[in-house]
């Protein structure tokens, strides 16, 4: 009989990541984070999902939000507990149309520049959830799933 699972003994352990909004900063920026992160992913899948899901985030809001202007500030913050990562980017720009981006992206339209950012995000975590018109996205991704 296999060993059941061991349990997870991990506490709660957070940061906040402030980086500037340009282009030029994403990789550095997405490096910061997964630094952070991928200690405590279980496996190479799930540390690229979230990855894959960092990326989206942190570039839509350095162009959209930010509109590559590196004056600009986005604030990411990184929450891991012994169930979930859930990872917030918040920029400053005035947001998008949340519900009609996420109708286009589910009907594979792609007539707007966030619907296919959406969908990738959607399908790699567990939750996305957009707050402040779109300025803001949490999104977590269940541990070991």
């Amino acid at each position: 009989m296999p060993d059941p699972a061991p349990a997870v003994t991990e506490q709660r352990v957070s940061r906040e990541f402030t980086f500037p909004g340009d282009p030029e900063s994403l990789a550095g920026s997405r490096q910061a984070v997964m630094d952070f992160i991928a200690p405590h992913c279980s496996s190479d899948i799930e540390e690229v999902d979230i990855l894959i899901a960092v990326q989206e985030a942190l570039a839509n809001a350095i162009l959209h939000g930010c509109q590559k202007d590196c004056s600009k500030t986005i604030h990411c913050s990184v929450v891991i507990d012994p169930t979930a990562f859930t990872i917030t980017v918040r920029d400053c720009g005035p947001g998008f149309d949340v519900e009609a981006a996420t109708r286009a992206a589910e009907a594979d339209m792609n007539t707007t520049t966030h619907g296919r950012g959406i969908a990738l995000m959607r399908s790699l975590m567990d939750e996305v959830t957009y707050r402040n018109g779109g300025s803001e996205v949490e999104m977590r991704k269940l541990r070991g799933v």
